[in-house]
C-alpha cells in the first residue's frame, strides 16, 4: 500500500498542496479531482519519490520511500505522466522499458521480458500498433502504448496522470474498464482526471484538491452528497439510474 500523511508538496519556494493525507489501496481505485492547476499532477508525481516532499511522509507497504533504492521503488510502483517524449522506437521497444526495473546492466531482455511487454500491449488496446514507429502514431495510440509501458513494470501500485489524454469515448471507457480490472486483480490504482462523470463511476475513493489542500476524501456516494465537486469546480453535477449504476453529468449552473 502507498499512503501519504501530512503531505505537502510543490517546487523550491513555492507550495502548491498542504497537510495531505491519503492512501491507495490494493484493489481499489482512487481517483483525484479538482480544477486545473490545483496540484494533482504534482501530489501524484511525488508519490513515486519524481519530486521531493516539502514535509510531511510518504510510505510503501509501512516504510519510508526514502528507504527504497530507485530500482525497489519501480518494482513496486509504475507512474504513467500527462506526456512523454516521442523516441523514434516501435512501439515494443518503448513498452520494453517498463521491465529496466527488471535487468541488469547491460541489459538483455529475458523471454518474460517479452511476455510481459506481449500481455501489457494486449491489456492496453496496443498490441496491433507494436512494431509500428511512435512517431507515426496519433496521440491517442500513443497514450495506448504509454499505458502498455506502465503495465509492463507489472507493479503492485500503478500511479496514471491523466490516461484518457487523447482518447476517444470507447478508448476512454476501456482504459477506465482497466482500472477496475487491475482492482480486481488486488492491485492499488490512482489516476488524475478531468471528466467528472467517468471518474465517479470508475473509482472507488475520490480526493477533492483545491485551495491547496485536500478538501474532501471518500467514496463516490458520499462526495456526490457533499456537494464539493459543485462548489469547486462551478457545474451542476446530477445523475440517472443506468443498468450498471449511476451514470452522472454535468452543466453549467443556472444563472441568477
Amino acid at each position: 500500500m502507498l499512503e501519504v500523511k501530512n503531505l505537502s508538496v510543490g517546487y523550491p519556494g513555492r507550495t502548491v498542496l498542504e497537510d495531505v493525507s491519503l492512501a491507495v489501496r490494493p484493489g481499489r481505485v482512487l481517483v483525484l479531482l479538482g480544477p486545473n492547476g490545483c496540484g494533482k499532477s504534482t501530489l501524484l508525481r511525488t508519490l513515486p519519490g519524481l519530486l521531493p516532499p516539502l514535509g510531511g511522509e510518504i510510505l510503501l507497504d509501512g516504510r519510508s520511500l526514502g528507504n527504497y533504492s530507485p530500482r525497489e521503488a519501480a518494482r513496486k510502483i509504475a507512474y504513467l505522466p500527462q506526456s512523454r517524449a516521442v523516441p523514434s522506437i516501435t512501439a515494443r521497444r518503448m513498452v520494453l522499458h517498463g521491465r529496466f526495473p527488471y535487468l541488469s546492466y547491460p541489459r538483455r531482455y529475458r523471454r518474460e521480458d517479452h511476455e510481459a511487454v506481449g500481455l501489457a500491449l494486449a491489456a492496453a488496446g496496443a498490441l496491433d500498433l507494436a512494431d509500428r514507429p511512435l512517431p507515426e502514431l496519433s496521440g491517442g495510440q500513443r497514450q495506448k502504448v504509454y499505458l502498455a509501458l506502465a503495465l509492463a513494470q507489472e507493479t503492485e501500485t500503478i500511479l496514471m496522470d491523466e490516461p484518457t489524454t487523447y482518447l476517444d469515448i470507447r478508448n476512454q471507457l476501456e482504459t477506465l474498464a482497466l482500472l477496475r480490472r487491475l482492482a480486481a486483480e488486488g492491485r492499488g490504482a490512482a489516476a488524475v482526471l478531468h471528466d467528472l462523470c467517468l471518474a465517479l463511476a470508475a473509482a472507488d475513493d475520490v480526493a477533492v484538491l483545491g485551495e491547496g489542500r485536500l478538501l474532501a476524501l471518500g467514496g463516490p456516494e458520499e462526495i456526490y452528497r457533499s456537494g464539493i465537486l459543485e462548489r469547486v469546480m462551478g457545474v451542476r453535477l446530477d445523475r440517472t439510474a443506468g443498468p450498471g449504476g449511476w451514470r452522472y453529468f454535468c452543466e453549467l449552473p443556472e444563472e441568477g
